[in-house]
């Protein structure tokens, strides 16, 4: 029970620093107390601290810094290692292509309609310029498979551009990684079979379309359908999620 109890006290110190980096509202870059200053404020020794730092550190919340003016820093974690943490979460869970379409279609429709007359000249020309790569049929298996890989990256660009809901956002940059990474595509790529790139980005010009003319009801629709179109080839050819992990 002793010994259990030690391996745990890292893990305990640490979610004290946390609370205390939250209740001084520390921001990325500020600096934390040094070794000796947590030691005496919690009581523990010097190999517990640098444990919990360690515990800290692989959970993206602090860096640590050698040299003159190091220490351990506040750091703010980047999307990537959120993303790589929370598929380390979902490689025990099994995922399949109905669980993902699940979130897409009840969530990038609200997305599409909540950008309707909300995007730039500049982004709207971004995006258009961004269907080229996929708007003719691919000559090749490996040409339509990036072809599908291009087109999701649309999806990714266009809640790049949900700035008001941030979790909205990450959400569908999660899945959509999700199917760009970890997924097998059985027979989705058998010549002949399904023209993926041509037939995502008539629905992407005409989502972008009802988008800059501020048409939420017409994005909404347009999306759903581009849902429930796309998951129908999913399943049709036997796409598979993959186990794996995302990489940060």
């Amino acid at each position: 029970m002793a010994g259990s109890a030690s391996r745990r006290l890292p893990y305990h110190v640490a979610d004290t620093i946390k609370g205390w980096i939250v209740d001084r509202q520390l921001m990325p870059g500020d600096r934390l107390p040094s070794e000796a200053e947590l030691m005496e404020t919690l009581g523990v020794s010097k190999g517990t601290i640098r444990e919990s730092t360690r515990v800290l550190e692989a959970q993206g919340l602090v860096v640590t810094r050698t040299g003159p003016g190091g220490g351990v820093f506040v750091c703010k974690m980047s999307e990537a290692k959120a993303t790589s943490l929370l598929s380390h979460y979902f490689y025990f869970q099994d995922i399949s292509i109905r669980d993902i379409y699940q979130i897409r279609v009840a969530l990038e429709p609200e997305l599409a309609a909540s950008l309707a007359g909300r995007v730039c000249a500049d982004d709207l020309a971004r995006l258009r310029e961004s269907l080229h790569s996929y708007a003719t049929p691919a000559p090749d298996m490996e040409t339509e498979r990036q072809q599908h890989i291009d087109s999701l990256r649309f999806h990714e660009m266009l809640a790049e551009l949900a700035g008001g809901n941030p979790l909205l956002s990450f959400i569908i940059r999660f899945t959509v990684q999700v199917l760009s990474d970890l997924t097998v595509y059985r027979r989705l790529y058998e010549p002949g079979d399904h023209q993926i790139g041509p037939t995502g980005c008539q629905y992407h010009a005409r989502l972008l379309d009802a988008i800059e003319a501020g048409d939420a009801d017409l994005a909404r629709e347009l999306m759903r359908e581009h849902m429930l179109s796309a998951q129908a080839v999913m399943n049709d050819n036997e796409a598979q999620v993959r186990r794996g992990f995302l990489t940060d």
